[in-house]
């Protein structure tokens, strides 16, 4: 049996519930700049053996959960300890998670009120020994203000390296890949950013977090919807402007009650709650982009869907069986479908 260390007794003091496990989902002390939640079994902080998760990525796109993904996930977490973090909102995970999914040993969600919570012993102390890491949806601006070159990124870089799952919905997503949208300012439309692809509402930014398959990613979430394909081209089109030597600029939509799961092989599959895809996207080499401030943008983008029959690998970006493949162009501040080439 694995002795804790005495951090983890002390942290075991101050958040364990009354009872060993619980039914119900219980409030737990606060701590400086942070309230948490638990339901399940009692917080131990001690990490299951390696070989009893195996790493994953749950991508959901917002606007519902989809059932079958969070069962997918609770499978790579080995059914072990689940921790929500979040920066608004409260407890909805967890019931949700413990009874509705069901197959978990107990949920944790911690809320961010403030930056001094990513240094604080008791939530570094639960990331560490969660088998499984989500990041709620919200507000992705918090996310980066709050946990961006803190150790609660050091820790959740920690988790991907150890093989283990990490997943996120809506502002959640839009944190995972490599390179991010932060709306550090008021939330760009596809419209503002075909017409300015340097609106100042388009804040980009990279080095969060360091999943290897989503290595030149970006995403973008509440895909279709909310019409965001218009400024997914626009950020890829800043992406590869700022940085032509980068081996790759990959976009990735999600849409909504939609997630994409991506096996440790780098293999992802669309589930879906309601008929939605998650979309890959890509600039196409010529014409050249024209990315200038103050201009429309100018730019060709291939667009590919995939629904629950199509397979991804985000390694070598094959797609089998997808369901609708487009070209698209932006010109004169509007985006419109394409010839392919």
């Amino acid at each position: 049996m694995l002795l804790r260390s005495t951090l983890a007794r002390l942290v075991l003091a101050a958040l364990t519930l009354a009872s060993a496990a619980t039914a119900a989902t219980a409030l737990l002390p606060k701590g400086p700049g942070y309230e948490s939640w638990h339901i399940g079994d009692a917080a131990d902080f001690i990490p299951a053996a390696p070989d009893a998760t195996r790493a994953g990525l749950l991508m959901m796109g917002g606007g519902g959960d989809v059932e079958s993904a969070w069962r997918w996930f609770v499978a790579c977490a080995g059914g072990g300890d689940l921790v929500v973090l979040r920066a608004s909102g409260g407890d909805g995970y967890q019931r949700y998670l413990h009874e509705t999914i069901g197959g978990v040993a107990s949920v944790t969600t911690i809320k961010f009120l403030d930056a001094s919570a990513a240094t604080d012993p008791a939530v570094l102390a639960a990331i560490a020994a969660a088998e499984g890491v989500f990041l709620a949806g919200g507000d992705q601006s918090l996310y980066i203000k709050y946990w961006k070159d803190t150790p609660v990124a050091a820790a959740l870089n920690a988790h991907l390296a150890a093989g283990k799952p990490i997943g996120g919905t809506s502002a959640g997503l839009a944190v995972l890949g490599e390179h991010y949208y932060s709306a550090l300012l008021d939330s760009v439309t596809s419209e503002q950013t075909l017409k300015d692809p340097f609106d100042p509402n388009i804040t980009l930014g990279s080095g969060f977090l360091s999943a290897p398959a989503l290595a030149g990613v970006i995403t973008d979430s509440h895909f279709m919807p909310r019409q965001r394909l218009g400024r997914l081209v626009t950020f890829l089109s800043r992406l590869q402007s700022e940085n032509p030597a980068a081996p790759r600029l990959v976009g990735l939509g999600v849409d909504e009650a939609t997630a994409l799961c991506v096996e440790p092989d780098a293999t992802a599959r669309v589930h879906t709650a309601k008929s939605g895809s998650a979309w890959l996207v890509q600039l196409l080499a010529s014409p050249a982009a024209t990315v200038v401030a103050g201009r429309p943008l100018e730019a060709r983008a291939s667009v590919i869907g995939l629904d629950p029959e199509s397979t991804l690998n985000l390694r070598t970006l094959d797609v089998s069986a997808p369901a609708a493949v487009r070209v698209v162009r932006a010109t004169g501040g509007r985006l419109e479908p394409a010839p392919q080439p």
